[in-house]
């Protein structure tokens, strides 16, 4: 227990440890060969009062996403993603060309640039100077900063409230939750929409997806705790669909609290009985986590090993954030991974934070040959498989370990 720490939502002090990954320096810090490096212990907690799962903070988010290495367009299954959520809420929710579509933490435009393609204005929050240049470039509209009350007020007064607020996987990264929801609240028109996408703490404890944990996100959020956050602030959620991006992640519909035209349909009470089954309301679930992880990073290593004394050549594929927390937790350097595959030039030619294995593109995969990929974004697999597949030729395989290791075969064209 932590006694020193309040929780970021309800002020208590009385949380409990939720998992201990250690020290590492930030997930998307990449850098130079031999560059030093700033470490931080990656330590979170579970407040025993609300139930809200949390980072101990370190680091800000100002130097976080001062030079950010995540561009949303490099990956094709995200730009899908964001092409068939464009459709389906341009045509349930009665968005058009006298709408206007404001996204928070827009990145490099891939969702916007879907409703500028269709003559609806848009407007996009992004922190990160060198990737809201890119949006920029792109000619998509940026205001560079973080999204707070104050900067709700300043988009208002420069352009006007929007009809649809789009927030997906943001709602992590926001040390202040309580304050970006009052913006939320400030921002959205009356009879406006607000959805929110953020991987569910519902999958990331049973499928022991303990990767998905870095510094930048300061808090992991199931439908129960979302649902008090926004009701706190004068809005209410009315429905709620369950994807599979981020290895399972919840879309959640919200409004502001009087508003009549959206009724709750039954989506939320599915939703929240799900958590209540799968024990989110019990701290006994939470405490147990920590000895499922230290099990995968058991089965991790006992695995590497064994095929190293074999003679087996070994890379990984996917520079991702999940993939420096999960290399670092479980010590896994260059004595067992030669190097990582990346497909965003911003990465090649730089190291993995901490465990400083070097990042080689694609095509350095082709020339090598090697016995086994660790497919370390497995969020991704199907989509990475399709472009490894022709390492199968050769008798090579790819492995997975959350939630649990699996072999991957190829037969030449698919896992």
């Amino acid at each position: 227990m932590n006694n020193i720490m309040k929780c970021g939502f309800c002020e208590s002090n009385n949380l409990h440890i939720f998992v201990d990954l250690g020290i590492m320096p930030p997930a998307n810090a990449y850098v130079k060969a031999n560059e030093a490096e700033t470490y931080f212990p990656l330590r979170v907690y579970v407040c025993d009062a609300c139930k809200l799962v949390q980072v101990q903070k370190f680091e800000t988010p100002e130097n976080i996403f001062l030079d950010y290495a995540y561009f949303s367009s490099i990956s094709r299954g995200w730009q899908k993603h964001c092409r068939e959520y464009s459709e389906m809420i341009i045509s349930n929710c009665n968005i058009d060309k006298n709408s206007f579509v404001v996204e928070i933490a827009s990145n490099d435009g891939c969702l916007l640039k879907n409703f500028i393609a269709k003559g609806i204005p848009v407007v996009g929050v992004e922190p990160a100077k060198n990737v809201a240049a890119s949006a920029i470039k792109n000619g998509v509209p940026t205001f560079c900063d973080f999204f707070n009350t104050e900067n709700a007020k300043k988009i208002i007064n420069e352009h006007r409230q929007p009809d649809l607020i789009i927030a997906n996987n943001v709602f992590a990264h926001t040390p202040d939750i309580n304050d970006f929801a009052e913006g939320i609240r400030e921002l959205l028109i009356p009879g406006g929409i607000v959805t929110f996408e953020f991987p569910g703490l519902r999958n990331l404890i049973n499928e022991g997806q303990f990767d998905t944990i870095y510094h930048e996100h300061f808090y992991y959020y199931s439908l129960t705790i979302v649902q008090k956050i926004l009701i706190k602030h004068g809005l209410r959620v009315f429905h709620v669909e369950n994807l599979p991006t981020h290895g399972g992640s919840l879309r959640v519909y919200a409004c502001h609290e009087h508003d009549q035209t959206h009724t709750i349909n039954s989506s939320v009470e599915n939703e929240l009985e799900k958590e209540k089954n799968a024990g989110l309301n019990d701290l006994n679930v939470y405490l147990g986590f920590d000895k499922r992880v230290q099990q995968i990073k058991k089965n991790t290593l006992n695995y590497l090993l064994k095929c190293k004394e074999e003679g087996n050549r070994i890379v990984a594929f996917g520079a991702a954030a999940k993939g420096s927390t999960f290399l670092n937790y479980c010590g896994i350097k260059t004595d067992i991974v030669d190097y990582v595959i990346d497909e965003t030039p911003y990465k090649q030619g730089l190291n993995m934070p901490g465990v400083q294995i070097p990042i080689y593109p694609l095509e350095k995969l082709a020339q090598d040959k090697p016995d086994i990929i660790i497919i370390l974004p497995w969020n991704w697999k199907d989509e990475i498989a399709k472009k490894i597949n022709f390492i199968g030729k050769n008798g090579g395989k790819a492995v997975t370990f959350i939630p649990d290791l699996q072999e991957h075969v190829f037969d030449g064209t698919m896992l």
